[in-house]
């Protein structure tokens, strides 16, 4: 009962009128970037946060949790209408779903999918409500050896697990981790790369970084792609599903929840991957994997169920850890410390109203979702045909007003347009700007635990083995950091041993 009660507490928070409010604009938010290729959660978010400065913290999380999850949905409906994936974690939407609305079924598509993306999310939920507080128990043993080991573990996992090339995702992280080193050194005093500018002395601020590197560098590289010719969107009809397309998507629901939900928590994994990986098992499962890709309903149903399942469980590292699992993850992370709320273990202890208001309004915001998605689509189909060449010029005015307003610092707008064109360079060259926001945020964890753990244990590094938890992590490390090599050094001993008999065949 004591466990039960902060939770019925936390369905009181966000039935408050002004909570719901927000959660169902929040959600609504979310699905119309979706629908809006290139921009993303992470950019809006980004973009949105000088507004949550006015907000109380639960309410400016609940709506900007809404955002996140509300985007998975969103970008299906172009994914299924116009072959044009709204968000990354809908690009393997696009092999089924768009086939399946050339066959007259883009109601049945949608349906299903709103259908996986419901379950998913509320399975994803009732996981977090029950894995949290364990999970949040046993960091309450952490150290600052331990979040040193957590975070470079986090780190690390980014970069390897980051959906381009892990050499262009490492540097990123690296340039993420320097970024962090900017300004006054919190020990010593010493100004650290300041170059004598009054305005690093108190380092980067992490909105004008994210902002620049998600929402002006994203609209300048959707600009310069979209080029591709308007299409006809297809005519929505039967939306809600046949028995026949029921029973054979339930299997892909059920499995694109756990999995979802399992690789939502991994840093790096989050609902892209999850969707992926969903697909994948659809298709080695299936009895004739031959339909894939020509209209098969589990390859939209596992997918679907699974970015959902994942865009929640995120959660899960952020507030029980304080450890962001994706880059969107790391920009509500930003949001929660400008509130003045430290997400970590003692988060459901010091602010049981904002963890559990926050867990129990995705119960309503998924509600929100099924209840509107089918509803909206025609609006959201209008609002593709207007042209990037209007819609992009007032993002980026708002994004840089906003800018502006934080602090009412013409520095800060600088910043933005310098890390705008960095993150329309990094695009351009095939660089993800995750694992650099990620690193960013991480590398203060990593730098201040690792000097304080240096001070505890006297400057004795094998300390660190000593301690249970941050042995465990380092171990981890390791194995994470040498598996590549050690897969590489196995690949090529085995295609070195299938093309020795041909060659001696050859020979003879």
């Amino acid at each position: 009962m004591d466990f039960l009660q902060p939770v019925i507490d936390g369905f009181g928070v966000v039935l408050m009128p002004s909570n719901l409010l927000y959660c169902l604009l929040g959600v609504v938010i979310g699905m119309l970037i979706g629908v809006l290729p290139g921009l993303g959660p992470a950019a809006t978010i980004a973009i949105l946060l000088p507004l949550t400065y006015g907000i109380e913290p639960v309410t400016a999380i609940i709506m900007l949790a809404g955002i996140f999850y509300g985007a998975q949905y969103g970008g299906t409906i172009t994914s299924v209408l116009l072959r044009l994936p709204g968000e990354a974690s809908s690009v393997v939407t696009v092999f089924d779903g768009y086939q399946l609305a050339r066959k007259g079924k883009a109601g049945t598509a949608l349906g299903i999918a709103a259908i996986g993306s419901f379950i998913g999310g509320t399975v994803a939920i009732i996981g977090l409500t029950f894995l949290a507080p364990l999970v949040a128990s046993f960091a309450l043993d952490f150290g600052p050896p331990e979040y040193a080991a957590l975070a470079l573990v986090g780190i690390l996992l980014v970069a390897t697990i980051s959906n381009g090339a892990k050499i262009k995702a490492l540097i990123a992280a690296a340039f993420g981790l320097l970024l962090a080193t900017v300004g006054r050194d919190v020990f010593t005093g010493a100004e650290r790369f300041t170059f004598g500018n009054l305005s690093l002395a108190d380092g980067i601020d992490f909105v004008p970084v994210a902002m620049g590197l998600f929402g002006v560098g994203e609209i300048l590289y959707n600009l310069e792609e979209r080029h591709r010719a308007a299409q006809a969107p297809a005519t929505v009809a039967n939306v809600w599903p046949s028995k026949k397309d029921l029973k054979q998507s339930s299997g892909a629901i059920g499995r694109g929840s756990v999995l979802g939900f399992f690789l939502g928590i991994l840093p790096g994994g989050g609902a892209t991957i999850s969707s992926l990986a969903a697909y994948a098992v659809e298709k080695k499962r299936a009895k004739n994997p031959e339909r894939f890709g020509k209209g098969a309903v589990e390859g939209v149903a596992g997918p679907e169920t699974a970015n959902n399942a994942a865009a929640t469980s995120s959660f899960i590292p952020l507030l029980t850890l304080g450890i962001p699992a994706n880059a969107t993850m790391a920009i509500i992370f930003g949001a929660l410390l400008i509130q003045g709320v430290t997400p970590g273990p003692q988060l459901m202890v010091d602010n049981p109203d904002l963890f559990w208001g926050v867990v129990n309004s995705m119960y309503i915001g998924n509600i929100l979702l099924l209840i509107m998605s089918i509803p909206l689509v025609g609006l959201f189909v209008r609002i593709l045909r207007v042209r990037a060449a209007i819609l992009a010029p007032i993002t980026a005015l708002i994004t840089l007003l906003g800018a502006y307003t934080i602090r009412n610092s013409m520095f800060d707008v600088l910043l933005v347009v310098l890390f705008g064109a960095v993150g329309y360079l990094m695009k351009k060259f095939g660089f993800e700007p995750g694992p650099l926001v990620l690193a960013f945020v991480l590398g203060a964890l990593l730098e201040s635990s690792l000097r304080r753990s240096l001070l505890v244990l006297e400057g004795d590094v094998a300390g660190f083995m000593g301690r249970p938890i941050s042995a465990t992590l380092l171990v981890v490390f390791v194995l994470v950091a040498v598996w590549p090599m050690v897969k590489s050094a196995m690949d090529r001993r085995k295609n070195s041993l299938t093309s020795s008999p041909t060659t001696s065949k050859e020979n003879v």
